[in-house]
């Protein structure tokens, strides 16, 4: 049984739902940690754009 075992080779399922699990874990304590700056960015981009937009439309 034990060398059944030794040569088995590549990932079963439950090897792959522990992957997924960690992923899955990495993704949400990223999205807790950037919620509190994603408003501010978001802010930031619009600013950025808004100012482009105007800067071309002035130029007629």
């Amino acid at each position: 049984m034990n060398k059944l075992f030794k040569n088995r080779k590549g990932q079963n399922t439950v090897e792959y739902l522990l992957m997924l699990a960690v992923v899955v874990g990495v993704v949400l304590v990223a999205g807790v940690a950037l919620k509190k700056y994603m408003p501010t960015l978001f802010a930031s981009i619009q600013n950025m754009i808004n100012g482009a937009a105007g800067t071309l439309g002035a130029g007629n």
